[in-house]
């Protein structure tokens, strides 16, 4: 994924003429592998008292579910990995998880349901996705809760290519994943990180592409100019979706982040910044799609449990304490 750093096709101008309706949302991923994290109660209500507007959660957590009842945030639930085995080969266990996971919790506003987070990166078996994915489906549409859609979650090194106009999947297994969304309408969910782009090949790219603080265009594509990498990383996604026959798929940003401390370029500063400015830049989309982008910020806390690279500890916006890890507006 580290060469897949920007892009546009030939058949980009077909898409000038889509209309900007998307609605600008910015999430933020919850997840709870820390020591001394707030009470699911609490959280919700630090999401609402900072104008976050969605959530993701990594497994079907009871207490946050309970405590997201009427709080109108939207909500991508993941299943997490070590389940995919048996809604793959089990409808009725994909309709026993709707139902504890979905049916028996009120006044939810579940967007995205992801059927694994990155299984292929985790040496999961890639071949129970999409099964899992059309058992779901089948259970949500049998309890008249076909408005939920359900995808799964990649991050980019299943795409190849540069420039973004040159995007492909490399992982064979997401060919028929992206035509199975082009019929359900449900978005690819896609975990874009510029900052391990940045690290893994920092003698050729700036880290000011990585930050959204270039001066002008970074990379002419066609007709497309970058001026960062995370559009860049964005439309190598939606390339790699048109050359698998799956163009009509929206790409939904289901985790982008910057460590503040614990490695390379990890400062508060810079995640300040990244973070910021990712806030502001998905109103506009990218230069393949110029309307606004869908995203979560990863993550709400410091977790002191994750591992094993320090890094993984210092994603957070916020501390355990609720107290800021450095200022940041939605």
């Amino acid at each position: 994924y580290v060469r897949a750093l920007s892009g546009s096709t030939n058949s980009s101008c077909a898409f000038h003429s889509w209309k900007h309706t998307a609605v600008q949302s910015i999430g933020v991923c919850y997840g709870v592998n820390g020591d001394g994290l707030p009470s699911a109660s609490e959280v919700v209500r630090l999401y609402q008292s900072n104008g976050i507007t969605g959530m993701r959660i990594y497994f079907p957590d009871a207490d946050a579910l309970q405590a997201l009842s009427g709080s109108n945030i939207d909500l991508i639930i993941d299943v997490a990995n070590e389940d995919l085995a048996s809604l793959a080969s089990d409808r009725a266990a994909a309709t026993a998880w709707v139902q504890t996971n979905v049916q028996a919790h009120q006044g939810l506003n579940i967007k995205y349901i992801a059927a694994g987070n990155e299984v292929g990166d985790q040496g999961g078996d890639t071949g129970n996705i999409l099964p899992a994915m059309q058992n779901l489906d089948a259970a949500l549409s049998a309890a008249g809760l076909g408005g939920i859609k359900v995808s799964t979650s990649v991050s980019q090194g299943v795409t190849a290519g540069y420039p973004p106009s040159q995007g492909t999947f490399s992982a064979g297994y997401m060919g028929p994943i992206a035509q199975y969304l082009a019929t359900t309408g449900a978005p690819l969910l896609a975990n874009v990180y510029p900052y391990f782009s940045y690290v893994d090949n920092q003698a050729q790219i700036d880290i000011n592409y990585a930050l959204f603080t270039s001066p002008g265009t970074v990379v002419q594509d066609g007709a497309n100019a970058y001026q960062n990498l995370f559009d860049a990383l964005v439309d190598t996604f939606y390339s790699a979706l048109e050359s698998a026959g799956a163009g009509s798929v929206n790409v939904v940003v289901s985790e982008s982040g910057w460590p503040s401390a614990g490695g390379t370029a990890a400062t508060t500063d810079n995640a300040q910044t990244y973070n910021q400015n990712l806030i502001k830049h998905v109103g506009q989309g990218t230069p393949k799609r110029p309307s606004a982008i869908e995203a979560y910020v990863f993550a709400m806390f410091n977790e002191d449990k994750k591992g094993p690279a320090e890094i993984e500890k210092h994603f957070g916006l916020f501390n355990p304490d609720k107290s800021p890890a450095y200022p940041i507006s939605f």
